[in-house]
C-alpha cells in the first residue's frame, strides 16, 4: 500500500525522502518490523481469549511421548492466525500490490492457511488428532497450488531472454539447463507446494521446533529472489533472470518478523501452539516462493530438515506395514531423539543448527557451476 502511495505521489510531487520506499530492501526492513510489531501486539490478549474458546487446548496424542501429555496439556492452539495476521499485515503495507508473484504466493498462504484453520477447529471441538480427511485436504491443496501457478503463467511478466522458463524446471549447480514442461509444469509445482505445507507440518511437533527453521528458509529465499529479481546479480551469477520476482522479498522479510513475534510465545514452553493454521501456510507460502523463484530443486536443500522429518514418516509407515516392526523409535524423527532420551530444548535447538547448515549448502549453489 505504502509503495502504491509513494508512485501515486512521485507522479505528482518530489519528496526525497519517498525515495526510500522504491528501495525492496529497506520495505523489507520495515515488513519485518510492522509483521514482528503485529503479532506481538495480538500475543496475550489472543493467547487468553484461545484458552477461554478452546478451554482442554490442543488434543495431545495418547501414543505420544509420555510428558507431553502433562506438560503440553491445555495449550491453546490456532497460533497460525497471529503468524497470519502479521505476515499479511506486513507484506500489504509494504510490497508492490501490483505484483503477480506478490499475490500467488498470498493466496497460497492464505488458503492453506484457512485449510488448516479448518483441520485445527475440527480437532479442537471434538478433542481428536483426527481433523479434516487426508484425502480431501491434498485435494484443496493441490487446487490453491495450481491456481496460483496458472495466474503467475499467465500474468507475471515473460523473462527476456527464455519466455519458457515461466513453466521449466531449472537446477541449482547445471544453471544454463532446464526443462520445459509447458502446462504440466502446473502438476510438479503443485506437487513442491504442498510437499513443503506438509513437510512443515509434521516438522511442527516441539515447540519453535517448526517456527525457527521456517525463518531461516524464509531469509534463505528472500536473498534468492531478491539476486533473481535483478538482472545484474543473476547475470553475474549465471542464474535465470525472472523480472518481478524480488518483491517477495518483501513478503520474506513478513514472514521472518511474524515468525519472530511468535517465537516471544512459541519458545520452550510454548503458551500457544501455531496449529495446522500456521505449519500449513507457512510450509505452503515457502513452496511457492521456491515456484515463484525458479528454485524448486534447492528447496530440498534449504528445507532438508522438513524432508528429513517427512521421510522419517514414510519410512517408519512403510517398514512397519512390510515387516511389522519399526526403525525409529518414534516417527517423525525428532520423537526418536527424545525417546533416545535427548531433551526437548536440546532437540530443538540442534535442529535448528542442521537448518541453518543446509541454508548456507543451499545459498552455495547460487555460486557454483
Amino acid at each position: 500500500m505504502f509503495y502504491w502511495l509513494y508512485v501515486q505521489l512521485a507522479s505528482t510531487d518530489y519528496v526525497p525522502v519517498l525515495n526510500l520506499l522504491k528501495y525492496q530492501t529497506f520495505r523489507t526492513g520495515l515488513a519485518i518490523f510492522t509483521a514482528q510489531f503485529v503479532v506481538v501486539a495480538m500475543g496475550s490478549r489472543f493467547i487468553r481469549w484461545m484458552q477461554a474458546k478452546q478451554g482442554k487446548g490442543q488434543p495431545i496424542r495418547a501414543e505420544g511421548i509420555e510428558r507431553h501429555i502433562i506438560e503440553k496439556a491445555g495449550t491453546p492452539t490456532m497460533g497460525g492466525v497471529m503468524i497470519l495476521a502479521g505476515l499479511f499485515a506486513g507484506t500489504l503495507l509494504w510490497a508492490d500490490l501490483t505484483n503477480v508473484y506478490v499475490w500467488a504466493v498470498l493466496i497460497v498462504t492464505g488458503g492453506y492457511g484457512l485449510l488448516g484453520f479448518m483441520d485445527d477447529y475440527a480437532k479442537v471441538t471434538r478433542q481428536t488428532t483426527a481433523g479434516v480427511s487426508g484425502k480431501a485436504r491434498l485435494a484443496v491443496e493441490a487446487g490453491i497450488a495450481m491456481a496460483a501457478i496458472a495466474l503467475i503463467i499467465t500474468l507475471a511478466p515473460k523473462p527476456p531472454e527464455n519466455a519458457e522458463l515461466l513453466t521449466s524446471v531449472t537446477f541449482p549447480i547445471f544453471k544454463q539447463y532446464f526443462i520445459d514442461l509447458s502446462w504440466g509444469y502446473l502438476l510438479f509445482g503443485a506437487f513442491i507446494i504442498v510437499g513443503a505445507a506438509n513437510a512443515v507440518n509434521f516438522t511442527d511437533g516441539l515447540d519453535g521446533l517448526a517456527t525457527v527453521p521456517v525463518m531461516i528458509a524464509a531469509a534463505a529465499y528472500g536473498l534468492i529472489a531478491y539476486i533473481v529479481g535483478n538482472y545484474v546479480f543473476a547475470n553475474y551469477l549465471q542464474l535465470h533472470f525472472v523480472p518481478g520476482v524480488g518483491e517477495l522479498a518483501v513478503f520474506c522479510g513478513a514472514l521472518i518478523g511474524a515468525g519472530l513475534g511468535f517465537l516471544w510465545y512459541n519458545a520452550p514452553p510454548a503458551k500457544i501452539f501455531m496449529g495446522d493454521t500456521g505449519s500449513l501456510a507457512l510450509g505452503g507460502a515457502v513452496g511457492a516462493i521456491a515456484v515463484a523463484t525458479r528454485h524448486e530443486i534447492v528447496l530440498g536443500i534449504i528445507g532438508g530438515l522438513f524432508v528429513a522429518e517427512t521421510l522419517s514418516v514414510m519410512i517408519q509407515v512403510a517398514w512397519f506395514k512390510r515387516t511389522g516392526r519399526r526403525i525409529f523409535l518414534m516417527a517423525p524423527v525428532h520423537h526418536h531423539f527424545e525417546k533416545l532420551g535427548w531433551s526437548e530444548s536440546t532437540v530443538v535447538i540442534r535442529f535448528w543448527i542442521v537448518a541453518v547448515m543446509l541454508a548456507l549448502v543451499g545459498l552455495a549453489t547460487l555460486k557454483l557451476r
